[in-house]
């Protein structure tokens, strides 16, 4: 299976290997972005509205994918056309997953996107009726008619981002994500950021977000996106999470490329991103024998426990250093911005022992592990016991994986005796694609079977005694890129986090 880039990046930290990388050939993607022209009768309004409906590209009548979705504001190519092509790079990227657009066509801007009357705007003042239409009629409708999974983000330039934040202050469970691109907060002598301050105390449990983008400079200052900023500096509430970022040498137009960007990334945060993988993964600590942890991702969110508990944002703030002094179970927990997307790992440390050694054992020899190797198809590790050889031989230097017959559908059993030189904790990394399992001294250490692509691998730390220990390592691979390492650190080099092969002559066979 092919391992993905992040994945490869996370290997080369814990390896500090070099890889030569194929250069990937641009394809020829025709995707349509024909949308379907709807249209619904509006008791609320007393008008028919169009709406422009986009769904994914590869969804099919009848699948059963639900999908996010995005209503844009001030609909037509304008904004929506931009919104597509922002939508498609990002998803491309794995930033955002796929989602359904709806373009909101417009009658009457200035009367369905403004929250109060105004003498020299004539039509204003409609925005209560349109949040309404937008909330009991609109959303409804979609639901009903197209492949929605309920949540929805809700998007708008200029009046578009006024009525934004209108929406979040009197209807804020309708929307996962608000978006406003240069609002006119400066509507009515800066109304809506007055009104704000009673209003958002007492929004609770909205797991939502808000992202306000707008301009530098004098003309972007007129917008009085600053009042807003003060606002929510002092009391937004703590179900929701958000941003104001202000851009330079943007006009009014052109800030709605970064400010869509930009704010489809922060209501996605945390899409696509694995679990927070900690290394060692899991272990035995030997009583007041403290180990060091290593994390190798992105610690802005993320927090951890050690007594077993769920953590919170209130939890300690994970490093990418850290000890761990005592046995228990280590929960890390990576938290997005929106609450949809995160993710957890636990890890489980024992007290105990060092493993008992041999110090002698008759009629080995150094230079490498014994391999044997098996042909056949399996999801997952085979019973070895129950397999025929097809070909055996030294995990010596002059093996390669790449060299075996087959590089699909083969597996592998590795086995020989460890020679340890010192006492102390030693830290193993098992890479494989696909699954993969590490024993010491018939012990399983490292269970990462199953069909997987290289992941950076699993890793155990245990304390080990001078002397030698019955190693094995079952593997195998089914289809894609085949991959096996078995690295690890010594007690002398437990301040490096360069993981090196175990060396040919501290590998023995008989």
């Amino acid at each position: 299976m092919k391992s993905k880039l992040r994945s490869f990046l996370l290997l080369m930290l814990i390896t500090g290997s070099l890889v030569n990388i194929t250069k990937a050939q641009d394809t020829v993607i025709r995707a349509s972005d024909a949308g379907r022209l709807d249209s619904l009768n509006s008791d609320i309004l007393k008008e028919k509205r169009l709406i422009e409906v986009f769904v994914p590209p590869d969804y099919k009548p009848g699948d059963a994918n639900k999908y996010d979705v995005l209503y844009v504001l001030d609909g037509g190519n304008w904004n929506t056309g931009l919104i597509k092509q922002i939508q498609h790079y990002l998803g491309g990227e794995g930033y955002i997953p796929p989602a359904i657009i709806v373009s909101v066509l417009n009658k009457d801007r200035n009367r369905d996107l403004t929250p109060t009357h105004m003498d020299n705007w004539k039509t204003s003042g409609g925005a209560d009726k349109f949040l309404g239409f937008i909330k009991n009629e609109l959303i409804p409708y979609v639901n009903k008619t197209y492949p929605s999974n309920g949540n929805n983000t809700l998007w708008g330039h200029s009046f578009g981002g006024l009525f934004v934040i209108y929406a979040l202050l009197n209807e804020p469970h309708s929307f996962k994500s608000y978006i406003a691109v240069d609002p006119s907060l400066w509507w009515d002598n800066v109304y809506l950021p007055k009104i704000a301050a009673g209003k958002l105390p007492v929004l609770t449990g909205l797991n939502a977000t808000l992202f306000i983008g707008g301009r530098e400079g004098e003309d972007g200052k007129g917008m009085r996106i600053d009042t807003m900023d003060a606002v929510l500096k002092k009391i937004a509430p703590a179900g929701l999470t958000w941003k104001i970022a202000m851009y330079p040498e943007e006009t009014h137009s052109s800030v709605r490329l970064k400010t869509t960007h930009d704010g489809l990334k922060f209501a996605y945060w945390g899409y696509g991103k694995k679990s927070p993988e900690i290394h060692p993964s899991n272990g035995i600590l030997l009583k007041n024998k403290p180990i060091k942890m290593w994390y190798f991702g992105d610690t802005s969110r993320t927090r951890y426990t050690t007594d077993g508990t769920e953590p919170t944002l209130a939890s300690a703030k994970l490093k990418n250093e850290f000890i761990v002094s005592a046995p228990g179970k280590l929960i890390t927990k990576r938290f997005s911005y929106s609450g949809r997307y995160d993710t957890s790992s636990t890890s489980e440390f024992k007290e105990g022992t060092y493993l008992p050694a041999a110090s002698k054992v008759k009629n080995l020899n150094p230079g490498g592990f014994h391999y044997t190797y098996y042909e056949g198809k399996w999801d997952r590790l085979p019973d070895f016991s129950k397999l025929k050889p097809v070909q055996s031989g030294l995990t010596d230097t002059g093996f390669n994986i790449n060299k075996l017959p087959r590089t699909n559908n083969f597996a592998l059993l590795v086995n020989g005796w460890l020679q340890v030189k010192q006492d102390g904790y030693y830290f193993f990394v098992l890479v494989s694609d696909d699954g993969s399992k590490l024993y010491i001294n018939n012990r399983l250490l490292i269970n990462h079977d199953g069909l997987h692509s290289n992941d950076g691998g699993k890793s155990y730390i245990l304390p080990l005694q001078k002397g030698f220990y019955p190693i094995k390592v079952e593997y195998f691979q089914k289809d894609g890129g085949s991959d096996l390492k078995l690295l690890y650190l010594t007690p002398g080099m437990s301040d490096v986090k360069q993981f090196i092969p175990v060396p040919f002559e501290l590998q023995y066979h008989k």
